[in-house]
């Protein structure tokens, strides 16, 4: 893709996967490989720098982004680093998505993968390419200044660049006029960095590039893509794992109008049709129907909960001996548990296929490009490389656009159909094979000594392993570390620690949720966490930060917080409650205010959050994540518990979900709070404190304790 100015233009040029040394500017380009030729590659008027930079006799600069923009703003925070320093003029900055490239690999995520491939998610894009994107524009910048010194006949060091020009005391040459010459220079060993406050693009919260397309809907998504002699498909699966399809009725469906063809599979049946509602009412009349062997319901989840929790455990965490520090009195227990929670996108999964020849291309919205090649490549029987992928912007679904089910699927009816075909699974059918975030237990034990800190803690949760679940599905080779538990260790100065892991098979696929094993860890920690402070008799906030000496940011993060929502101390009748969290390299805490209506329905009347993530490169985008993340958290604590029947949710549509409207959303305030240190994550970060909060201040409200998730007042301890 390519972004200019207000305007955002598909480009058909394929994908670049991400990566790059992550230390230090002058230790990272020495590791570099030299005699790279990147694949990426420049229209006329276009000249190529290196693997992330081009820059046109327009003045544009092109810069090549490896993340998938899933409205996280990475279109606009990696090249606003890389424009930064080169001294580019925002104005003129544009972005494509990049080639498929080993060099683009995200380094971060290949203990999760297996491999280093380019995969979008754990918020990750910044932490893995800060260091990339910056040697990049200070490679440029020093080629550009080289050449400018020929013209001026001056030692190039003495030279800076701003607004997009080389500047030598009055004189300036524009980067456009210097590009051609540039790029042919040799790029010298020790790269100057950008020194100094002025001109300096970072830490300012520019306008996003992905935003003024995404409104006057210009911007394309992957439903947006029409190509000629294009037809449209629908499907219809059964239960995700050992369903089959066992009949259809072929005659129903062909004589919808406009329905083309009818596909039958082992997992799925699809209709094609002249346009896609014509392939929706064929399916429907299709009415597949489908064996499922051993098809979970949300009883025999629950079940296999239980059961895994009664199971044998891995030590996931050990520190000091917490077995002996629980021996004694004031020893406290409680049990937890969080349903199964759906990631519910706007855009539900979809994909173009077209064959030309022996190639296919594929049009689709994936976190994880490389992988997807290979699954449309397996499933048309072709070599990978005659397999083109395009990655689209992604309207939301953060995990979801992992799966590349439709991307299969739409691969299989287009090699048979040899004309492109676009497949957009339904609402009902999103809903219906929604890898939904993995129901979990988790049973805490502390112990208090007599001036109310912690002595001993010990927690074993039972969850699935989500992250080698989505792995294996998606073709990767996870290299055997379980993020089933991330976040599960407290983040506090406890000298005896101890977390267990139990392996639960509950029945059904699972996959990643917006923060993950985080959204439950946080939940079942700061929860506990407010329960102790209560049977300590110590204020909420107090009982936090006397355990916060060892980690002063997140001290800090809670203190601003609770200074920003106003803290009353949590007392009965107050409505208020807190969490705090470590996640991601970076520190958040959130207070919450909820009131309950005549009907028993909790709604959270505003939120007060603080983040410390580092190093920042825009401002409101970090604070456009944190609030977004709050009210996704607040939808995941308050929304409708998913009831699960014969292996498939019964929530068909939007509504069945009960998620908050705008009316409904609170009033969100964030402070950043300033640090230097490396940049964390943040798209995810939002998340984990916002259903402890609530919790915390039901109880401070109504003096119930609600122990599980969704919230439900009518449930308790």
């Amino acid at each position: 893709m390519a972004v200019t100015g207000s305007r955002m233009r598909v480009s058909r040029r394929g994908l670049l996967i991400g990566g790059g040394a992550g230390a230090g500017l002058l230790v990272a380009w020495a590791l570099w490989p030299r005699t790279y030729k990147p694949n990426l590659s420049a229209a006329p008027g276009e000249t190529l720098f290196n693997a992330y930079l081009k820059i046109g006799t327009d003045g544009r600069v092109i810069v090549a982004v490896p993340q998938a923009e899933i409205g996280q703003g990475v279109y606009t925070s990696l090249p606003q680093i890389l424009a930064d320093e080169l001294g580019a003029d925002w104005r003129t900055v544009a972005v494509e998505a990049a080639p498929l490239s080993p060099i683009y690999a995200n380094k971060l995520l290949a203990d999760l993968t297996g491999s280093e491939a380019m995969m979008t998610g754990g918020s990750t894009s910044i932490r893995a390419f800060e260091a990339p994107f910056r040697e990049a524009g200070a490679a440029a910048r020093a080629l550009l200044m080289k050449a400018a010194a020929e013209r001026w006949d001056v030692d190039w060091r003495t030279l800076d660049t701003a607004e997009g020009f080389v500047l030598n005391g009055p004189q300036r040459l524009s980067f456009a006029s210097l590009a051609e010459d540039a790029a042919g220079m040799e790029v010298p060993d020790d790269l100057p960095v950008r020194g100094g406050p002025n001109n300096r693009l970072l830490g300012q919260s520019l306008p996003r590039i992905d935003l003024p397309a995404k409104v006057d809907g210009s911007a394309r998504f992957a439903g947006d893509v029409r190509l000629p002699d294009m037809v449209y498909a629908s499907v219809r699966q059964g239960p995700r794992g050992s369903s089959r399809l066992v009949k259809v009725d072929r005659d129903a469906a062909e004589a919808v109008p406009g329905v083309l063809a009818v596909f039958e599979h082992p997992r799925w049946a699809a209709a094609v049709a002249t346009n896609w509602w014509a392939a929706n009412r064929g399916v429907e009349a299709l009415s597949p129907t489908f064996q499922a062997k051993d098809a979970p319901d949300s009883a025999g989840i629950e079940a296999a909960l239980g059961r895994a929790m009664e199971g044998e455990v891995a030590s996931v965490f050990e520190q000091g001996d917490a077995a002996s520090a629980l021996q004694g009195p004031r020893a406290f227990r409680a049990h937890y548990s969080v349903g199964l929670a759906p990631n519910a996108p706007l855009e539900t999964l979809t994909a173009t296929a077209r064959l030309t020849g022996d190639r296919l291309e594929v049009w689709a919205p994936t976190q994880a490009p490389a992988l997807a090649r290979a699954a449309a490549a397996k499933a048309a029987g072709l070599p990978e490389g005659q397999v083109t992928i395009y990655p689209m912007l992604i309207g939301s679904g953060y995990g979801r656009k992992l799966e590349v089910a439709a991307i299969e699927q739409a691969a299989i009816m287009a090699m048979k159909l040899e004309r492109p075909v676009q497949l957009v699974w339904s609402r009902i059918e999103e809903s219906l094979q929604d890898t939904l975030r993995p129901a979990a237990r988790g049973t805490i034990s502390a112990r208090l000594d007599e001036r109310g800190s912690i002595l001993g803690w010990r927690s074993r949760i039972a969850a699935p392993s989500t992250a080698a679940q989505v792995m294996e599905r998606i073709g990767a080779e996870p290299s055997g570390s379980d993020a089933a538990v991330a976040g599960a260790v407290p983040s506090y100065g406890i000298p005896h620690v101890a977390v267990e892991h139990a392996e639960a098979d509950i029945g059904i696929e699972t996959g990643l949720w917006r923060s993950a094993a985080h959204s439950y860890t946080a939940f079942f920690n700061e929860c506990f966490i407010d329960e102790l402070a209560r049977k300590a008799g110590i204020e909420p906030f107090s009982f936090r930060m006397q355990m916060l000496g060892q980690n002063p940011r997140l001290a800090r993060v809670l203190s601003a917080a609770t200074a920003l929502g106003r803290w009353d101390g949590g007392a009965p009748g107050s409505a208020m409650g807190i969490a705090c969290h470590s996640a991601y390299g970076s520190h958040v805490a959130t207070l919450v205010e909820v009131e309950v209506s005549e009907a028993q329905r909790v709604k959270v009347v505003r939120a007060a959050a603080a983040v410390d993530c580092g190093r920042v490169i825009n401002p409101d985008i970090v604070r456009q994540l944190i609030e977004g993340g709050i009210v996704y958290g607040v939808a995941g604590a308050t929304g409708a518990p998913i009831r699960i029947e014969a292996g498939l949710s019964e929530q068909r549509y939007l509504r069945d979900l009960e998620l908050p409207r705008l009316a409904d959303s609170p009033e969100v305030t964030v402070e950043i709070v300033p640090n230097e240190e490396e940049p964390g994550g943040v798209t995810e970060l939002g998340v984990p404190c916002v259903a402890p909060a609530i919790a915390n201040a039901l109880f401070a409200l109504t003096g119930r304790r609600l122990r599980s998730l969704p919230l439900v007042l009518g449930s308790g301890a």
